[in-house]
């Protein structure tokens, strides 16, 4: 769900944006109130390389548990980059990063340089660490080398489907989040998120705040927009989740069912060009059992595969790989490379792997929100179940979206239930949508459409790929992001870009 929606080589990308240095001096605490006096800020230079000059940092103190607001305090990071134009700004644009378990801190610097000149001109730009992450007040699990494999980051079956690993995988994740983790792991929630972005918005003299949220971070955007409906202004979600209050986190996992179905298709046919020189069959239709039998054999004879963590190419981390190739097309000769070595029985160079202070950091946040947002089973008879349902529908998944993560063993009770996304509020919100999107499919953006109501309308795309605005080139749908930010004009009913 990157949600924790990425393996090892996914999450590289996460921890590159990770400033592994000292943490910023603490400064301020926030208030919330409306119209209280903004804090005195302390701007100072963001550590890192290649970095705008125009952006600076400062951290804020924050209640660890809302419920204790006079409590113990914790440091939420945050960057900016002021409007390039003053007399056209209109307020400031919150970036929420996608994960759970990724930060955007230097994304003003980043991907919010793609934004459109008029979008840079009205607004502040604003990038953060949610709590737990990167240069807000860290936490880790301090898990094995062994459990942060690609093969453990997503909870793949057995090749006989058993689930028994998964769950002593499960527990013994968990134990170590218990051990290692102190007593913030409890209150790094989607909803304290949201409460530390309201902070962020004080802190800055904002009375109200613009968000552009990405992935899960549609989903902080939601729950922001649900429990501050009137700090909201133009609040774009792109790429969006299923906000079911009764699954959160475990309904995001079971739709990678859907967009592996939905976007396999399009590698096939991809695979299959007769200019293509990564071709691995006649036709589209060849490709999908000829991934299945390589996947079947490499469970019954894997390859070693000397610096890879594991050490060998096996069924699932062919899967895994599968997985993350279908995030951008862009991915597709990765995958196609691994099968055509894996068909001639060796392996391309072994992937880099993230620094593992930053993946531990990472698979820490993650896990800890999605288990902490809502309760999961704990019944393995439930997982074998499920596993098994989804096995015989969804081979190219073989059981993985619904099989036991950490949550499963999660030694903490949830402190307070998921919130419920209502239509509840001013009308100032658009989704943006992919169609074919393997991490965040249509048919659960469809479900947060229907959930906020006349509160949003919804552009869909027709594009391949994960993150819809500024990523694949549709003129159309930019288009309508832009003008939305830049002067608040919406289509009046939801729209669809060929």
């Amino acid at each position: 769900m990157t949600k924790i929606k990425r393996n090892a080589a996914l999450l590289a990308a996460t921890a590159a944006v990770l400033t592994l240095t000292a943490p910023l001096t603490a400064t301020a605490s926030a208030p919330t109130r409306a119209g209280a006096q903004p804090a005195a800020l302390d701007w100072t230079k963001c550590e890192g390389s290649g970095l705008d000059p125009r952006q600076k940092c400062t951290t804020i103190e924050v209640p660890m548990d809302y419920a204790e607001p006079d409590g113990k305090k914790i440091s939420i990071a945050f960057s900016r980059i002021p409007a390039e134009k003053p007399q056209a700004r209109r307020g400031t644009l919150l970036l929420i990063p996608g994960g759970p378990g990724g930060g955007s801190l230097n994304r003003p610097s980043g991907k919010g340089q793609s934004l459109p000149q008029e979008v840079r001109d009205a607004y502040d730009l604003i990038g953060f660490d949610p709590r737990g992450y990167g240069e807000s007040t860290p936490v880790s699990c301090g898990l094995d080398h062994a459990d942060l494999a690609t093969s453990k980051l997503r909870p793949w079956p057995a090749p006989d489907g058993s689930t028994t690993e998964n769950l002593a995988t499960a527990r013994r994740m968990a134990d170590a989040c218990a051990r290692n983790g102190g007593e913030l792991m409890q209150h790094i929630t989607t909803a304290n998120e949201a409460r530390d972005l309201d902070r962020i918005r004080a802190a800055l003299g904002e009375h109200k705040v613009s968000a552009w949220g990405v992935s899960y971070g549609t989903y902080v955007g939601a729950v922001y927009s649900e429990l501050f409906p009137h700090r909201t202004d133009r609040i774009v979600l792109d790429s969006n989740d299923d906000p079911d209050p009764t699954r959160v986190g475990r309904g995001w996992l079971a739709a990678y069912e859907t967009g592996v179905e939905d976007n396999f298709p399009e590698f096939a046919a991809w695979a299959a060009r007769p200019e293509n020189p990564y071709r691995l069959a006649r036709t589209a239709a060849e490709v999908r059992p000829l991934f299945l039998a390589l996947a079947a054999r490499l469970d019954r004879e894997p390859i070693p595969w000397p610096g890879a963590n594991p050490e060998e190419l096996n069924g699932n981390v062919l899967r895994q790989t599968m997985l993350d190739s279908l995030y951008d097309p862009d991915g597709y000769p990765a995958l196609a490379e691994l099968i055509l070595a894996a068909r001639k029985g060796t392996v391309p160079p072994a992937p880099q792997a993230p620094p593992e202070e930053a993946l531990q950091n990472s698979t820490a946040v993650g896990a800890a929100t999605l288990c902490n947002d809502v309760a999961w089973p704990t019944s393995p008879a439930v997982y074998e179940k499920e596993v098994a349902e989804s096995r015989a529908e969804y081979p190219l998944t073989a059981g993985m979206p619904r099989n036991a993560m950490p949550c499963a063993a999660w030694p903490w009770k949830q402190q307070e239930p998921p919130v419920r996304i209502t239509d509840d509020g001013p009308a100032s919100i658009m989704l943006i949508q992919n169609e074919r999107d393997v991490a965040t499919p249509l048919t659960g953006a469809r479900k947060l459409r229907e959930a906020l109501g006349r509160r949003a309308v919804m552009v869909t795309v027709d594009s391949t790929g994960h993150n819809a605005y500024l990523a694949n080139g549709n003129a159309c749908g930019d288009r309508t992001v832009t003008r939305f930010l830049a002067t608040g004009e919406r289509p009046r009913r939801d729209a669809y870009c060929g």
